[in-house]
């Protein structure tokens, strides 16, 4: 088989894609196999918390990027700097021009104005933390991510983190499972880049069905295939019928669903897997289900289902740009 990489994904937040991805490691680990779980959604990592993990035997700092600086002793005070920041990290307080470090990105932006040279840099900044949690008490390991505020590029980190779990599975059988971020922004694209299978989780609201629909095309654009769990399914049966209809009519293979349950919420507070704490309860037994269906159906017969369920051919993504004069008219 090889190693297998799944990425558990949705367009938005809060559909329960953490909880899902908690139930599949547990399904993974509990049918024998190697795994190595990571959370790549390094602005809000919260994998580790479902799983109760309190402290962890690996941090390392990550450095990345660079942080703009001004010399007051060549500064003139022409204030060129903070006219060409477009992210309002240059102010002048105390009669003189600062830099916000928790807002610049190091664009190079306000030295290519300064006129005397007085901006200057600093390189390789503490941007985050790799963080490693070599036995998360459910027979595997987590990889997870922290960045700080204000620090751009969380997609690099977000390949360091997968990188980092693939090292720790070694080479051989096994499945690398990815928790993604929400969404469809950089995170997620380092997330899925590489994927073997995206298993994805929607809920039956209308901004559900809007970001299942932007999550495809970004799958479409990777020739990933794709899986779908509802989730919360009885809280608008037609809406999660027409998700199932858009799934089928698409070629993403329709997993289940699973009904709202206020069990859910009480697990994750209590920082257990839902499964494992409240194992009667309505939507613990159709996660342990459907999780059961992506271990035997998906990673255990993974190139037959690529096979089905692959895309044609790339479909290439391309963002929609709103340009200042059509956002004003969205907005009235």
């Amino acid at each position: 088989m090889g190693a297998v990489e799944v990425v558990v994904a949705s367009g938005k937040g809060g559909v329960g894609k953490t909880f899902f991805s908690a139930e599949l490691g547990l399904a993974l680990a509990g049918r024998g196999l190697r795994l190595v779980a990571a959370d790549a959604d390094a602005e809000a990592p919260n994998l580790h918390l479902v799983l109760g993990v309190d402290d962890w035997d690996v941090v390392d700092v990550y450095r990345e990027g660079r942080v703009a600086f001004i010399r007051g002793d060549l500064c003139t005070g022409c204030g060129l700097c903070e006219e060409a920041c477009g992210l309002g990290a240059i102010s002048h307080e105390g009669g003189v021009y600062r830099v916000n470090q928790w807002i610049c990105e190091g664009c190079l932006t306000c030295s290519l104005v300064c006129p005397v040279k007085a901006v200057r840099y600093r390189f390789n900044v503490e941007a985050g933390w790799l963080r490693v949690k070599r036995d998360t008490g459910y027979g595997f390991p987590l990889v997870s991510a922290r960045i700080r505020p204000g620090r751009p590029n969380s997609g690099k980190l977000v390949t360091l983190v997968k990188n980092t779990a693939h090292r720790l599975l070694g080479g051989g059988d096994g499945v690398v499972l990815v928790d993604a971020a929400a969404g469809i922004g950089c995170q997620v694209i380092s997330s899925l880049a590489g994927a073997h299978a995206a298993v994805l989780v929607a809920e039956p609201t209308p901004a559900g069905l809007h970001d299942l629909r932007r999550i495809h095309r970004l799958l479409l654009h990777f020739a990933i295939p794709a899986a779908l769990v509802v989730n919360k399914a009885d809280i608008n049966p037609g809406l999660a019928a027409e998700i199932r209809r858009y799934a089928e009519r698409n070629n993403i293979m329709y997993l289940g669903s699973i009904p709202y349950d206020d069990h859910v919420p009480r697990a994750m507070a209590a920082r257990r897997p839902l499964s494992r704490i409240y194992p009667g309860s309505p939507a613990s037994k159709k996660a342990v289900e459907l999780a059961g269906r992506v271990v035997d159906e998906i990673v255990l017969n993974i190139e037959e289902w690529r096979m089905r369920y692959r895309p044609e051919k790339p479909v290439p993504f391309v963002p929609r740009t709103i340009k200042p004069d059509e956002l004003s008219r969205i907005h009235g």
